[in-house]
């Protein structure tokens, strides 16, 4: 087998063109604005919560496969991006929970303890 046939079975890697970068770009932007207007929209605490961080995810997605270069580099890459996102969930659970299962006495210390937790007060 000649260098000539080694070249033509090797996978040629092309670098995102400035076109695919402008993209990106306004695909960001029109998420970030997207972002701010889901801010302004009450759809209910969780909701909200649960858009905010759906949007921040895809953000980030995007940004790690195309201006981190993962889509476009060697795929022994993809498993360690994909760890940092698996650590980015643990992270995100181990914090949610510690949230949701904090449990102030009602009206004692506010700070910190989560609105659903605190019974009404009656008037």
């Amino acid at each position: 087998m000649s260098n000539a046939d080694i070249k033509d079975t090797r996978r040629v890697r092309r670098s995102p063109s400035v076109g695919t970068y402008f993209l990106i770009y306004v695909v960001l932007l029109l998420l970030l604005v997207f972002t701010i207007g889901l801010s302004l929209v009450d759809f209910g605490h969780h909701w909200n919560n649960l858009a905010a961080l759906l949007i921040a995810i895809t953000k980030a997605f995007l940004i790690v496969l195309f201006f981190m270069h993962v889509r476009y580099g060697p795929r022994s890459i993809w498993p360690f991006a994909a760890a940092g996102f698996v650590w980015l969930g643990i992270f995100l659970t181990l914090t949610m929970t510690d949230y949701l299962t904090r449990n102030h006495p009602p009206a004692i210390s506010p700070r910190g303890e989560p609105h659903f937790l605190v019974e009404p007060q009656s008037r």
